[in-house]
């Protein structure tokens, strides 16, 4: 069983769909028990940074999620459930995330021809095949919705790669816990063979 942790916010509801269109069972839950039970994980996300960390501090997933992410199951963070794993984000003042991954999350700079938010289909790079990527491959087109990009401290977590204005890691992962910034959940037949690929990692 797939648990989608629900927090409140987030396009939890097509995550669901997508899990489910590929044959994986999944359960939208916030119920720690569940989650610990659960073989994978994954933390979906849109709105603010700061917004989505108090929700979660709310309903009491901190801890839930840390311990999901320390026993080891394959973890996956959709969009902003990826910059939560950051150390912190300058989204509308500075605000602590889970610091899984030591970096920050930055705002796109102040260029008059960059269209900010990043909306749309964009090709990814991938430098690390991480194992839910397998048979994605460079080119690929992704569908992004996002104001702020992760900036590792480690470039060696970076799994793929986008350009919008600068080049900045679209996808991440190490260990156990895989992210991306693009929704694969709406990015058609490639985001289907990463969630499928997710469901399948053990």
């Amino acid at each position: 069983m797939i648990a989608i942790i629900d927090y409140g916010m987030g396009n939890l509801r097509s995550v669901h769909k997508a899990f489910e269109a590929v044959g994986h069972q999944a359960v939208v839950t916030r119920e720690p028990r569940i989650i610990a039970d659960a073989s994978h994980v994954v933390l979906p996300g849109v709105g603010a940074f700061g917004d989505c960390m108090a929700n979660l501090v709310r309903h009491e997933l901190i801890g839930p999620i840390r311990s999901a992410i320390q026993s080891g199951k394959p973890f996956l963070g959709i969009c902003l459930g990826m910059q939560l794993l950051f150390t912190e984000s300058e989204e509308f003042g500075t605000h602590k995330g889970f610091d899984i991954i030591p970096g920050k999350v930055r705002r796109f700079g102040l260029n008059p021809m960059l269209k900010v938010p990043h909306m749309g289909w964009n090709d990814i790079e991938i430098v690390r095949p991480a194992p839910p990527f397998e048979g994605v491959h460079t080119g690929s087109h992704c569908y992004f919705v996002h104001s702020y990009y992760v900036e590792p401290i480690d470039g060696g977590v970076v799994a793929a790669m986008t350009a919008h204005g600068n080049v900045f890691a679209s996808a991440i992962w190490k260990d156990n816990v895989v992210a991306c910034q693009f929704h694969p959940e709406k990015s058609q037949d490639v985001g289907l063979r990463i969630i499928k690929n997710f469901g399948a990692w053990t």
